[in-house]
């Protein structure tokens, strides 16, 4: 008992002032309101109006006292953008061993792909299936195994099989891995074939429908745009165009897929694939959003941990029930709104090591704007000891509990659980392993770059399941996600007064370090 009240008062230590919520969530629903207004027509990067919304989140900075974090003693890091879309639907056509067209409908069967690199790619050649494509030594799994993918088209299921743990499994299923295996197996270029399960989580029909948006990544000094894996991703193949490509096989290949071990052996598909991708490319600019709040101790405040969250969303697309604005009130105005009420809680307490704010581009296109800073950060990287992302905190009921993916990789996951428990908040298991969740969010990119981090999610007990699966199939990435749900703007107070918790326990205890022999760490601690 002793020490359950030891912890409790130490937590009060660091607790903000108990008259902070009712401020709090003022705070929070005044700056979703405007964040998430028409006016701002979706915020996608490089757009007027995400400047607009990005000028506001540096005043708000300055109003609370963060220090200019960005370029030239400003707010703002420059992120210099290449911008790219489907010109056309391109041509991609099937050819069968007997040389007769195999025929593909656009926007039911396929959707080309595209690429920054050229204006005009052409790719012809053989088809080779490779079942999800995992190649994991430590698991003795190699999907390539006994297959000849040089000068080949690799065709791959998208996701990966349920079996991985679900941080890993986002790991393999993620594309810029994919793609890596495959080029280093002499691939030409790369066609992935959706699930059942990817289906229900992703309709090809909502995938159609933002077909002509625009894709974006930052470009180096020479102009040249950041592309990590140069292989051409060609189409995607919607479950209901898959037997155009796998033939008889198709339903035995999609059932496997949903099994545990998803073990499906590849083979050569005797089928050729002609694609002609057309792509607008032009350069485009953005900027982060950096503040700065000074640490307290002489020493340690040379060391920043930093809280991100990303401000875009996907701007305008074709009308749903009349309307076109994607408004991105959850994604991600509440956790823009959450990461200044964070900087708020703090402001007159600062902790032992600094706190970098970052507001970044371009989440919604790949992570673009956290990419940029990770790798070209406006501190020294070696100084950045950990990362607490804040994306699309589902505040339309009380959360009970959260999931805090990456925290049991590091250090971190004590503190996340002493903060939690403080609150009343208990840690879950990811409930949704099939999406992918853990390298889907800005967090993921400081973890490349050998970064401990951490990204919270609003759980799915007291409510949270239906609320969660609701917003998922209902309003994620559609017009919808807009200041008409029930938002609770209390919650989002408790939200961020949680990752204040965190963030205190991360700027003043040790160090954050990698658990020894994490897989996260063996692929990328190197990189740091």
């Amino acid at each position: 008992m002793k020490a359950c009240l030891t912890l409790l008062a130490c937590l009060a230590l660091v607790a903000p002032a108990a008259a902070q919520p009712d401020m709090s969530a003022a705070n929070i629903k005044a700056d979703m309101a405007f964040l998430a207004s028409d006016k701002l027509k979706g915020r996608e990067a490089g757009s007027p109006e995400y400047d607009l919304a990005a000028k506001y989140v540096a005043d708000q900075m300055k109003q609370i006292g963060l220090v200019p974090g960005g370029d030239k003693g400003s707010y703002f890091q420059h992120v210099p953008l290449v911008a790219w879309r489907p010109r056309d639907e391109g041509k991609v056509a099937l050819t069968g061993a007997d040389g007769r067209a195999i025929p593909l409908v656009f926007g039911k069967d396929y959707l080309a792909g595209d690429s920054p690199l050229s204006e005009n790619l052409a790719v012809n050649a053989p088809l080779v299936f490779v079942g999800y494509g995992l190649v994991a030594p430590e698991h003795g799994r190699d999907d390539y195994k006994g297959l000849d993918v040089k000068g080949k088209i690799v065709v791959a299921l998208s996701g990966a099989p349920k079996f991985l743990q679900t941080e890993e499994r986002a790991y393999y299923r993620n594309g810029r891995t994919k793609l890596k295996v495959a080029l280093e197996r002499g691939a030409v270029g790369f066609v992935s074939i959706g699930t059942r399960t990817g289906e229900k989580l992703y309709p090809f029909a909502n995938i159609a429908r933002q077909y002509k948006s625009w894709g974006i990544t930052w470009r180096h000094p020479d102009g040249k745009p950041f592309v990590p894996v140069p292989l051409p991703s060609l189409a995607f193949v919607s479950v209901a165009g898959a037997t155009k490509l796998l033939g008889d096989r198709t339903d035995a290949i999609l059932d496997a897929a949903e099994t545990k071990d998803g073990a499906i052996k590849g083979f050569d598909l005797h089928v050729s694939l002609k694609a002609e991708l057309h792509t607008e490319i032009k350069n485009s600019e953005s900027e982060n959003i950096v503040g700065v709040l000074p640490g307290s101790d002489p020493k340690l405040k040379d060391e920043y941990v930093v809280l991100s969250g990303h401000l875009d969303h996907i701007g305008t697309t074709p009308p749903v029930k009349g309307d076109a604005i994607n408004n991105g009130a959850l994604d991600n105005a509440s956790g823009v709104a959450t990461t200044l009420e964070v900087a708020r809680l703090f402001r007159g307490r600062a902790p032992k090591r600094s706190l970098l704010f970052l507001v970044d581009t371009a989440e919604e296109k790949g992570l673009i704007g956290a990419d940029y800073f990770a790798r070209n950060p406006s501190v020294p990287k070696s100084a950045i000891t950990a990362d607490v992302d804040l994306d699309m905190p589902i505040i339309t009921y009380d959360f009970t509990d959260v999931v805090a993916f990456g925290a049991d990789r590091s250090s971190i996951g004590p503190a996340v659980r002493r903060a939690a428990g403080g609150m009343g908040v208990t840690l879950s298991p990811d409930p949704m392993p099939d999406e992918g969740i853990f390298t889907r969010s800005d967090h993921y990119r400081f973890v490349e770059q050998g970064i401990p981090a951490v990204f919270l999610a609003t759980g799915y007990a007291n409510g949270g399941k239906v609320a969660t699966e609701f917003f998922m199939r209902t309003n994620y990435h559609k017009p919808s996600d807009d200041l008409s749900q029930p938002i609770r703007y209390d919650v989002g107070a408790k939200f961020a007064k949680l990752n204040y918790a965190i963030t205190h326990e991360l700027a003043d205890g040790p160090r954050p370090s990698w658990n020894a022999g994490d897989f996260f760490a063996a692929k990328f601690a190197k990189n740091k």
